[in-house]
């Protein structure tokens, strides 16, 4: 009997690799054979030997034309719709705009991140897609964004492998932003991009700087406000440290026990600029000045 489901183990794992050699999907895959298993898994994957083979071949990037502000405008009309796009990281922005800007009249904050996703991995979730439903489904005038901690594995382009961090990487992940960011605007939302805080793990935090270098020089050159939330998250020395002191001075924990993710005051701490730019591109920061005034 154990001969017999010998042969039968061997007949499954041939006949396996023999359909996964006979499709296209199949042959990218044993090229390439990472899982996207969750949020934490997905953040600690680096790119395999075979990967760091590969030759690079640079993706030209184009930078679309930037639009007038109109968001006053529109907010003085009598409602806005904020929306939060991004991954694990991005779920906990979103409770905490949503806790800073839920109560400002006519603002819905509505959430658009998943776990697990970002930008590298479009044959597990391809996000210009999924935006692209989630935006026809549900339009928007703000677009908030926050893709990183998932990314930091190679990018398959035609059957082209880049390597995480080589200039074909980067070139890559430089479109797939621009993309976004065009696709966003040209459905008539302002676009806001949010940057990875400071990581535990020095080789992960190396990894998530690499990502935020590639996406603050594209919000620079799109004209899209980028915020760096790396010192935001940072202790006096500028390393990682779990407790930091708020605006009072007292400590509070700010990250989650993975050293990736934040707590909800970490989230607060890290959305608090965000809000101050969105009142003020808004208006609200002038009309809460004039009625503070005696």
């Amino acid at each position: 009997m154990r001969a017999g489901i010998n042969a039968l183990t061997v007949a499954f794992v041939v006949g396996v690799l023999a359909g996964l050699l006979l499709t296209p999907d199949g042959r990218a895959w044993l090229s390439h054979p990472t899982l996207m298993f969750g949020g934490q898994a997905n953040a600690s994957a680096t790119a395999t030997a075979s990967e760091t083979a590969a030759v690079d071949t640079p993706v030209e990037v184009e930078a679309p034309v930037v639009p007038t502000s109109s968001l006053k405008a529109r907010y003085a009309d009598g409602s806005l719709t904020i929306g939060v796009f991004g991954d694990s990281m991005a779920d906990g922005l979103w409770a905490a705009l949503y806790r800073d800007l839920g109560d400002l009249d006519g603002v819905d904050v509505v959430k658009f991140s998943e776990v697990s996703t970002g930008l590298s991995r479009y044959d597990y979730v391809d996000i210009q897609a999924k935006s692209t439903r989630q935006l026809a489904e549900r339009p928007v005038d703000v677009a908030i964004v926050l893709f990183g901690t998932n990314d930091a594995q190679a990018i398959v382009i035609d059957g082209q492998i880049h390597p995480f961090g080589s200039e074909g990487w980067k070139a890559a992940y430089a479109q797939r932003v621009d993309n976004l960011v065009a696709l966003m605007r040209s459905r008539g939302a302002e676009v806001y991009w949010v940057g990875l805080p400071r990581m535990k793990s020095s080789g992960f935090d190396g990894r998530m700087t690499i990502i935020n270098a590639v996406v603050e020089a594209r919000m620079t050159a799109l004209g899209v406000p980028y915020f760096d939330t790396v010192a935001l998250t940072s202790n006096e020395a500028g390393g990682y440290e779990a407790y930091l002191s708020d605006e009072d001075g007292r400590r509070r924990l700010m990250r989650a026990g993975d050293g990736i993710h934040m707590s909800m005051s970490g989230y607060l701490r890290m959305a608090d600029p965000v809000a101050d730019r969105l009142k003020a591109d808004l208006g609200v920061a002038e009309a809460e000045a004039v009625t503070a005034t005696p």
